[in-house]
């Protein structure tokens, strides 16, 4: 080859060089710059009915994706969500340990636990951002025993078989009500079982009771197999569900988290704006029964939806702290640095709705209308009741008197009645009027017809007002139409 062919040949390798490298800065230049994708474990717990509007509501319906930021340092983020599902709080503190979970929502005894899990320890903290819903006096966490157990109270129990989730809501109900009554937990056989577990257990009698949260000690009576002899109500102590968050997450991301209280304050408005629709929707995500679902999220329900931090809750922190820490099973915790009501707040201020207004309300919506039998305005909701006609939606009634003459009139019709609700009469919580024990007798020549939860709050009342006690049956007999 002689010297001008190998100066060609090397000026046509320099040019398709010089041809290749531009085509690869070219397709280089031409690439899309990849968006940053942000992943967000939110854990939840679909079955605990009033930890829904948290979770698989938010789900469900997107509510979520529609408040997520979508501009400023957000507009080129994809969004991945990462909804993990859990029977129990203490899984989700375990997985935002992690790091799987940034989000996680548990009732008031797990809550305490997580957040000194994190001041104990750990290179960030957790906080408490919000709440999803309350019992101000402790109803909702219970123990059941089975249908054909000889015990009716807590007490029957000593010595017995009995079961909860450790380190539950639950679990810190059963705790409070032992010191209650200077009782310590090796006076009974005590074991830990999840929900589905103490469920089977107590259907097999294995066990001779079961202590739960929502919303198992009313799905097991309403499913036909238990019968609740105990309900937080009686600990006076405000049981509750509420959302943490790692701190790390919210100092980066605060607009994420003030979109995830936005879209719970949706999901509030939604259950509240038509309960039925709800609760059967509800019973389709979750297989929680929707009568079950509408008896604590309905109006007048077991328990109020309501995001907002009160100081009463902070309070029982702290109280429910100091339970814990005297039986040696939590350690130090500083509740008033671990709260934090600043994304709350501001979602309530981008909602235009007043946080201070409703941070010092306890109102739940309750049952209004007129009672289409006996007449008259419902103006003592905590009296009244309500029937649940198959196919035909719920009616309310003002006493326990009227709703059970509406079922008679609804079966005399040849309507099917799903479910009727009634208010125990000692601590005006929602009850299913074929579970109750009532005081029958008559006052100013009308049947009187009072519910009650427990066999001996309704035998108090009838000694002292010359009744008796009977069940939904003879109540109805009574009752008429």
């Amino acid at each position: 080859m002689n010297a001008h062919s190998s100066n060609t040949a090397q000026d046509h390798n320099k040019s398709f060089a010089g041809r290749l490298g531009a085509l690869a800065l070219g397709c280089f230049l031409a690439l899309p710059v990849s968006a940053e994708v942000l992943t967000i474990g939110i854990g939840t717990q679909n079955t605990t009915t009033n930890t829904v509007t948290g979770g698989i509501v938010l789900k469900e319906l997107g509510l979520l994706e529609k408040h997520l930021p979508k501009t400023g340092k957000y507009k080129d983020i994809q969004y991945k969500l990462e909804w993990q599902n859990f029977t129990s709080g203490p899984p989700v503190t375990n997985g935002m340990v992690a790091n799987t979970l940034q989000i996680g929502m548990m009732g008031d005894y797990p809550l305490l636990v997580n957040g000194a899990t994190f001041q104990n320890g750990n290179a960030t903290r957790s906080r408490l951002i919000a709440l999803i819903a309350y019992n101000a006096d402790g109803a909702g966490n219970g123990v059941v025993v089975h249908k054909d157990s000889p015990y009716y109270e807590l007490a029957d129990l000593k010595g017995k078989k009995l079961s909860v989730p450790f380190g539950s809501a639950a679990h810190g109900m059963l705790l409070k009500a032992l010191e209650d009554r200077g009782w310590k937990a090796e006076d009974f056989e005590l074991s830990s079982q999840s929900p589905e577990v103490g469920t089977s257990s107590l259907q097999e009698k294995r066990i001779d009771g079961h202590a739960d949260f929502v919303p198992f000690a009313e799905l097991l009576p309403y499913r036909g197999f238990a019968r609740k002899i105990f309900d937080g109500v009686e600990t006076k102590v405000p049981t509750f569900h509420g959302v943490v968050v790692r701190e790390d997450f919210a100092t980066k991301y605060p607009e994420v988290v003030v979109a995830y209280i936005k879209a719970l304050i949706e999901a509030n408005d939604w259950v509240r704006s038509n309960p039925v629709q709800a609760a059967t929707k509800i019973e389709e995500w979750t297989r929680v029964e929707k009568e079950v679902a509408y008896m604590f999220l309905g109006p007048s329900g077991v328990h109020t939806l309501d995001p907002t931090i009160k100081p009463k809750w902070v309070e029982t922190i702290k109280y429910d702290h100091g339970v814990l820490q005297r039986m040696g099973r939590v350690k130090e915790f500083d509740a008033d640095s671990w709260v934090d009501e600043t994304y709350v707040r501001q979602a309530y201020k981008e909602l235009g709705r007043d946080y201070d207004q409703q941070r010092a309300s306890f109102a739940n919506y309750e049952i209004s209308g007129t009672d289409p039998l006996c007449g008259g305005t419902i103006d003592k909701p905590r009296e009244a009741g309500e029937v649940w006609i198959d196919g035909a939606g719920i009616t309310a009634y003002k006493s326990a008197a009227c709703t059970l003459a509406a079922v008679n009139k609804a079966r005399s019709e040849g309507k099917k009645v799903g479910v009727a609700f009634v208010f125990d009469q000692t601590t005006r919580i929602k009850l299913f009027a074929d579970k109750a024990f009532y005081a029958l007798g008559s006052k100013d020549g009308k049947a009187s017809i009072v519910p009650f939860l427990l066999k001996k709050d309704a035998e108090a009342y009838a000694a002292a007002n010359g009744s008796k006690v009977g069940g939904y049956d003879e109540a109805l007999a009574l009752a008429g139409s």
